[in-house]
């Protein structure tokens, strides 16, 4: 990802994603991409963890979310957040690329609004290709981006394909 916001601009980015969440709550997304119980979800580029509460229930006791952001402030208030409501399965992760799990290991990977940010898209879609089980979802939406932008920039490389386009998400 980009060097990281200012903390201003990240708390201006939380509150008007809490009036996007009372709008369209994050549930309605994530529905789409049928998540199961006992998933392992990568939300890459989490920002102020509107997807964790949801990704929780979906995935129930088994299941694991991993909420990683280049912010040390989305960071820090999602370990507070995490640590306040003792989600027991949430796994924080700081960093602009590399996610440290292991090869083979996450269901879905979550990449919402995040990739017209990124500073080496190619190495971003890498790193998710390789955490990513063989059958494993990569759910995406970008609306700073075209959709043939999406499709093109996603699909370029031959690690990804367009399986399905949902309301928000491919």
């Amino acid at each position: 990802m980009k060097k990281s916001k200012s903390n201003l601009d990240f708390k201006l980015m939380s509150l008007v994603y809490r009036f996007r969440d009372i709008f369209i709550p994050r549930i309605r997304i994530l529905k789409e991409v049928e998540i199961k119980q006992g998933y392992y979800v990568l939300d890459y580029g989490c920002g102020p963890y509107s997807y964790i509460i949801p990704l929780v229930k979906m995935i129930g006791e088994e299941g694991k979310v991993f909420a990683l952001d280049i912010h040390p402030l989305a960071i820090q208030r999602a370990q507070q957040f995490v640590s306040k409501k003792q989600l027991k399965n949430v796994e924080t992760i700081y960093s602009n690329c590399k996610t440290g799990l292991p090869d083979n290991s996450v269901d879905v990977v979550l990449l919402y609004d995040k990739f017209h940010d990124l500073d080496n898209p190619s190495e971003v879609l890498k790193e998710l290709h390789r955490v990513l089980k063989p059958n494993g979802i990569l759910s995406f939406s970008d609306h700073h981006m075209k959709e043939n932008e999406i499709i093109s920039k996603i699909t370029n490389e031959g690690l990804f394909r367009i399986l399905r386009k949902g309301k928000r998400p491919y």
